[in-house]
């Protein structure tokens, strides 16, 4: 008789996937248990004293070492070495501190150039001049921090908010966002003939949904390579700036309904940061709304990385079995990290905020999103680290990204004010709000 073959439970400690969900659930049950209670940041700095005061040495260092040994143990289980990994790591952490020194520098805030446009550029300068060297290579895991990144993300969105405005502001963000995203892929593959569908997706998500969140996960679950999400990254943080400046002094020359105009830039400005630096503006109200729209639009960041996971495992991968679309191949390929990201949500909204009240979720979020932010930094420095030039160069593919991102943010643009103002200007719901 044949030998029954039991479940292969070996990929819960073997695949990348998987460790990036233990990692961030162990780290957000430290935090919910007050083991961890704030984690260090750059504050906001004009002169270098500022920047890296005595205070905060200590406890970067602390988070150097608790980051490194966390991981050099998922590396060690995935069948790397822990040693070489180990030597690696705090190279990778000090750069990714100086790129959050550099983005946290008043005049880089002010304009939000943010911490993964600084790391991008750090680990260029170093790949395209002194080069990477082979000692530093073993920590350079851009995926393993973008998925752990990932899934501390989905702690920040939590169904109470959601439902803050109401109606409008779920129509806002929730009908506009897929038809761009679709719109923007169908005008990238079929009117520009765009080499790769990947980047083509991943530079959609950005320019719909937030920018750097959106393109990471829509850049991970489709397999986009790295170079393709820096690109995607970079143009969307170049027109976040000019949006963020521009938009709101718009609004304000035309005499724009505030509230219009506050939904407007919630639905179109691809940064958090930014619209809520540019709904500032339009008063306290137009800060709100604004911030609400966008916040409620990246709950669709785990919904549009989910759909274009299945999507690209059951018709755009490759022929790797012959049950290409069947539930077991679909379960093999499928981007496990998304299943954190979504569980994060749900325990974060359905446990801890009932069980301990949304005071004390809002620290927890501070110490999550810290960790978030420092496994950006890290997965960009990565990246650039593991890029050169003439790579990124060839991804421009001749102007066609930004081609695609013109197109699609202009159509976003109309697209979003059209339904900002039924939404938000009494034509289809009282200005109750």
């Amino acid at each position: 008789m044949p030998e029954k073959k039991g479940v292969d439970w070996s990929p819960l400690w073997k695949l990348e996937d998987w460790w990036a969900v233990w990692f961030g659930f162990i780290l957000i049950f430290l935090i919910a248990g007050g083991l961890i209670t704030k984690v260090p940041k750059i504050g906001t700095w004009a002169t270098l004293g500022e920047a890296f005061p005595a205070s905060n040495w200590v406890p970067l260092l602390t988070l150097m070492i608790g980051l490194g040994i966390l991981t050099a143990i998922g590396i060690q289980a995935m069948g790397k070495s822990a040693a070489k990994y180990a030597l690696a790591f705090p190279v990778v952490f000090a750069l990714a501190v100086l790129a959050s020194a550099c983005s946290s520098y008043t005049v880089a805030k002010a304009y939000n150039l943010e911490t993964p446009l600084w790391g991008l550029a750090i680990g260029l300068l170093i790949s395209n001049t002194i080069r990477t060297p082979d000692w530093l290579k073993p920590a350079v895991k851009t995926e393993m921090y973008i998925k752990t990144g990932l899934v501390f993300l989905g702690c920040e969105i939590l169904f109470n908010r959601i439902v803050a405005l109401g109606a409008p502001g779920l129509i806002v963000a929730w009908f506009v966002t897929p038809i761009v995203v679709i719109f923007m892929y169908w005008f990238g593959m079929n009117v520009l003939k765009m080499e790769s569908p990947e980047f083509c997706i991943t530079l959609s998500a950005a320019t719909s949904v937030c920018g750097v969140s959106a393109a990471i996960a829509a850049g991970a679950a489709s397999g986009a390579k790295k170079e393709e999400i820096g690109v995607a990254i970079t143009i969307s943080l170049i027109f976040t700036v000019l949006m963020m400046v521009g938009m709101p002094a718009l609004i304000l020359a035309t005499g724009l309904d505030p509230d219009v105009g506050a939904a407007w830039m919630g639905g179109t400005i691809d940064a958090t940061g930014a619209v809520v630096a540019a709904g500032a503006f339009l008063g306290q109200r137009g800060l709100e709304i604004s911030s609400v729209v966008k916040m409620i639009q990246n709950v669709l960041i785990g919904i549009i990385a989910f759909v274009v996971a299945i999507i690209w495992v059951t018709k755009m991968g490759r022929e790797e079995s012959a049950q290409h679309a069947a539930v077991k191949e679909i379960w093999i390929r499928f981007p496990k990290f998304i299943l954190g990201f979504v569980a994060a949500s749900l325990v974060f909204s359905f446990i801890f905020i009932p069980a301990m009240g949304e005071a004390a979720v809002d620290g927890f979020l501070k110490s999550t999103k810290a960790f978030r932010g420092w496994l950006f930094a890290m997965a960009f420095i990565s990246i650039g680290l593991d890029s050169n030039f003439k790579d990124l160069i060839n991804k421009i593919e001749g102007g066609k990204p930004l081609v695609q991102y013109i197109v699609g943010q202009s159509f976003n643009l109309v697209l979003t004010l059209f339904i900002a103002w039924l939404c938000f200007g009494g034509i289809l719901f009282p200005k109750t709000w």
